[in-house]
C-alpha cells in the first residue's frame, strides 16, 4: 500500500508551500496541500480572520479553488460553530440538503449541519464519494473539526479520477456496462432501520420516495424491506470533465467487513438477504479479483494529514472520495452537504 501521509512527508510543508495571493488584500496564503496531490491549503496571512468574511470580500476564489484543486483546507482562520459552518457552506455553494436515504448514523446538530458518520472509533471508514451509492448526491462536503482526535481520526482523502484511471480497464467495462446494484435488507435489527433511512415512519411515504428514484422496494411482512437499486459505476466530473471512479460497491459489499463478520453473516442469511450488499448492476455476485483492485487502486491514491482544531475542508464530492481513520480519544468532526 501507497500512503502519502503528512508523518511521511517531512519537510513537505516548508520547502515546497508556494505562496499565491488570491484577493486584493493579499489575506489568503494558498499552498498544496501535499505533494503529488491537487488539492490545497489557505491560510490567512492576518490573525483573526473569519472564513466567511474572506467569502464574502474574495467573489468567487474559493469556489474556483474548489472546481480546480477538488479539495481545499481552511486552517488557521476564526473556528466556526454548527451555525457557522453552515453560514459557510450557504454562502459558497447554495442551499443545503438533508440527509436522506441514510447510509450511516449521524445526529442533527442544527438545521442541516450533522455530526460525521458515528462508527465506532476502532473501524476505519473506507474511501467513498457521498451517498454515490444513489441517484442523487451532494455535490459538495464541509468538514469542520471540532475537537480532533489526540491519536488517528484522520479523514483521508483520495483523487477519484486518478482512481478511476488505477482501476484495470476490464474491471472499468465490466462496472460501466452493468452499474452496481445495492441490496439492503432492513428489519433484522442489524444496521439501520427502514425508518431510519428514509426518516419516516409511513410506508406510503417510503413507497412514493422509492418509485421517485428508481428504488425497487418489497415488502416481506413485519418491518422487513428489502431494496435493491442500481445506479452509476463511474461518472464525469461537472467540474472537471474527467472520468471518475463514483460507486461504494467495494464498501457495501460484505467483504469490506472483519472476516468473522462477513463468516457470520454468511452462515446467517443467504445473498440477496444479507443486511446490505453490493452487486453487479444485473444482480450477479461481484468477483473478489475486482473488489480487490479497487480497493488496491483507492489505497494508493489516499493522502491524508492530522485534523487541528477549527480546520475546515471543502470537498468536491465528485472529484474527491474521504474516509475516516481509526482512532482512541474524544473526536468531533462536523458535516454539512450542499
Amino acid at each position: 500500500m501507497t500512503q502519502r501521509t503528512a508523518a511521511s512527508s517531512k519537510g513537505r510543508f516548508s520547502s515546497s508551500r508556494k505562496s499565491i495571493s488570491v484577493s486584493s488584500e493579499a489575506l489568503v496564503r494558498v499552498a498544496p496541500l501535499l505533494d503529488g496531490t491537487r488539492a490545497v491549503s489557505c491560510t490567512p496571512t492576518v490573525a483573526g480572520l473569519d472564513a466567511r468574511e474572506w467569502l464574502s470580500s474574495s467573489g468567487n476564489t474559493l469556489a474556483q479553488l474548489r472546481d480546480e484543486h477538488g479539495a481545499v483546507l481552511l486552517r488557521g482562520f476564526t473556528p466556526l460553530d454548527a451555525d457557522g459552518l453552515g453560514e459557510l457552506a450557504t454562502g459558497l455553494a447554495g442551499e443545503l440538503r438533508d440527509y436522506n436515504n441514510r447510509s450511516t448514523p449521524r445526529q442533527r446538530v442544527n438545521g442541516r449541519v450533522f455530526t460525521s458518520t458515528e462508527y465506532p472509533p476502532d473501524q476505519t471508514i473506507p474511501q467513498h464519494n457521498e451517498m454515490s451509492y444513489t441517484d442523487s448526491w451532494p455535490g459538495t462536503l464541509f468538514l469542520a473539526c471540532m475537537v480532533p482526535a489526540p491519536v488517528g481520526g484522520e479523514t483521508p482523502l483520495a483523487d477519484s479520477a486518478r482512481v478511476y484511471a488505477r482501476v484495470p480497464a476490464s474491471t472499468r467495462e465490466r462496472f460501466e456496462r452493468h452499474g452496481v446494484m445495492y441490496v439492503r435488507n432492513f428489519g433484522h435489527g442489524m444496521d439501520l432501520s427502514w425508518q431510519e433511512v428514509f426518516q419516516t415512519q409511513d410506508r406510503d411515504e417510503v413507497a412514493a420516495y422509492c418509485e421517485k428514484h428508481g428504488i425497487q422496494a418489497q415488502w416481506l411482512g413485519g418491518e422487513r424491506l428489502r431494496t435493491r437499486h442500481v445506479v452509476q459505476a463511474a461518472l464525469e466530473s461537472r467540474a472537471t470533465g474527467e472520468k471518475v471512479w463514483f460507486n461504494q460497491a467495494h464498501l457495501f459489499h460484505v467483504s469490506s467487513l472483519p472476516e468473522s463478520v462477513e463468516r457470520e453473516l454468511r452462515e446467517s442469511f443467504s445473498e440477496d438477504e444479507l443486511p446490505r450488499n453490493a452487486m453487479y448492476g444485473d444482480g450477479s455476485p461481484l468477483d473478489p479479483d475486482d473488489l480487490a483492485q479497487i480497493r488496491a487502486a483507492y489505497a494508493a491514491e489516499e493522502i491524508s494529514l492530522p485534523w487541528q482544531e477549527g480546520d475546515v475542508m471543502i470537498v468536491d464530492n465528485e472529484q474527491f472520495a474521504h474516509g475516516r481513520k481509526p482512532y482512541s480519544g474524544a473526536r468531533s468532526v462536523l458535516v454539512a452537504m450542499a
